[in-house]
């Protein structure tokens, strides 16, 4: 399938209050938040059209902006409205959802206290990330770069800044044949794949490392709720990745991988098994139920 620029397509972006057509949506060069990467986004799904945990995703990226030191001028009202009138406007009910806050161009230096901030939100049709490698499980390679200590990085927000590491190190790993990488976190401990949770079956108990230094994901909590209903234990906890060699089973959990099994880290085998189906399986209709349906299964 030939790809399509993401600079020349049909369609409507949201864009500090307006629709605007799709190539349209530009900024000048000389933003701040290129430049320093003073911007924070989320990734949100669209199912049979209502996109799932919205207000979630709404009110973490006003969170974000806030640990970045701004302020969004919307609320969060606005921007769910904005997010469906988005989704509408571009004729879609299954949908990749993207809303992204920035700094801009008033003012270009490390100091941005004069920039406004801007909001713009766009979607498109995006199945699965991993396509159809996602049933029979996905390979991860073990990336050299690592998650940094929250003294170090704003760990607790979805910033743009944050996911230069994940690139590097998911080119590295698609160079050596892999789909995707895990990374350590800056004291060796396992901590996420580039841009997914990740979940570990020990014992038929599920485990899954604790978010100290990296994002705790939306769909990550999602499934844990999803675990603690089939009356799965859970455990949130440090993991080493020399224990991994004894997991039955692995997957990763997120917006855009959704629910899926692991087959290979590095030189370990895997075989997606009964947790990761069910969990699967489970998710995959908590996602087309309606909104209210969904927060009486898994609040957050």
């Amino acid at each position: 399938m030939a790809l399509v620029p993401f600079d020349d397509r049909d369609g409507q972006i949201w864009f500090d209050g307006v629709m605007v057509p799709w190539r349209e949506a530009k900024l000048h060069v000389l933003t701040h938040g290129l430049h320093y990467a003073s911007g924070v986004f989320e990734g949100e799904r669209a199912y049979g059209g209502n996109i799932f945990k919205l207000r979630a995703h709404t009110e973490r990226l006003l969170a974000s902006g806030r640990i970045l030191g701004f302020e969004i001028p919307w609320t969060a009202e606005q921007i769910d409205a904005a997010c469906r009138q988005v989704v509408a406007a571009n004729g879609l009910t299954d949908a990749y959802v993207r809303p992204i806050a920035w700094r801009g161009a008033e003012q270009l230096s490390v100091s941005a206290q004069q920039t406004k901030i801007h909001l713009a939100i766009a979607t498109w049709p995006w199945p699965n990330l991993f396509g159809d490698n996602r049933m029979k499980g996905v390979r991860l390679d073990m990336a050299h770069w690592k998650r940094p200590h929250p003294e170090t990085a704003p760990t607790a927000s979805k910033a743009a800044g944050l996911y230069m590491i994940g690139t590097l190190a998911k080119h590295a790993a698609e160079a050596a044949g892999f789909d995707d990488a895990l990374m350590l976190d800056w004291r060796g401990r396992v901590a996420e794949a580039t841009g997914a949770n990740v979940f570990f079956v020990f014992d038929g108990a599920l485990h899954t490392p604790t978010p100290d230094c990296f994002l705790d994901g939306i769909t990550r909590r999602s499934i844990m709720a999803l675990a603690k209903r089939r009356q799965m234990t859970v455990v949130e906890r440090a993991i080493m990745p020399e224990e991994m060699k004894q997991a039955s089973e692995v997957f990763l959990a997120g917006t855009a991988a959704e629910v899926t099994p692991v087959r290979r880290i590095g030189a370990l085998e895997f075989t997606p098994g009964r947790v990761t189906e069910t969990l699967l399986h489970d998710y995959d209709h908590l996602v087309h139920a309606t909104p209210e349906e969904v927060e009486r299964t898994a609040p957050i």
